[in-house]
């Protein structure tokens, strides 16, 4: 990993870790508070809103990479993880990276697998439930296909 990426990867950790913390949440909405209560030293001018517009603008802006980067991260590592499950267990070792494949590919194997969690429940007299069908095409999806 080069020492750029590796530098971005811990300093994303750290304002993603930051930023989620309840205090950050209050103390955003303290200065929003503050802004808004300071309308009238301003007069409510142009530059008093354009003040909060620009701010909160560039901060989510900013942070939508940042979250970005740090889910990017976690899903990786979660695909890694299942992966290395796969592996090892008794599961078909054909599910490990199916992430990587095409949509069609993927919808293919959602349906079969729709298929025979719905045989299953047959079977043991379950009724469906609403995961089972959360994958499937929706009627307007199916015609356009």
């Amino acid at each position: 990993m080069s020492s750029f990426t590796q530098t971005f990867t811990k300093f994303a950790t750290a304002i993603a870790r930051w930023t989620g913390r309840p205090m950050v949440f209050v103390a955003c909405c303290a200065l929003v508070i503050v802004w808004a209560a300071s309308g009238p030293l301003f007069g409510f001018s142009d530059t008093w809103q354009l003040v909060i517009n620009t701010s909160t603008t560039i901060i989510t802006f900013l942070m939508v990479f940042l979250i970005q980067n740090t889910q990017n991260r976690d899903n990786n590592a979660l695909h890694a993880k299942l992966d290395e499950l796969i592996r090892v267990s008794k599961a078909h070792n054909s599910f490990i990276g199916i992430e990587n494949l095409a949509d069609k590919e993927l919808e293919k194997i959602l349906a079969k697998l729709d298929e025979q969690s719905a045989q299953l429940r047959e079977a043991s007299g379950r009724q469906p439930t609403r995961t089972s069908t959360r994958r499937r095409k929706s009627p307007a999806r199916r015609k356009s296909a």
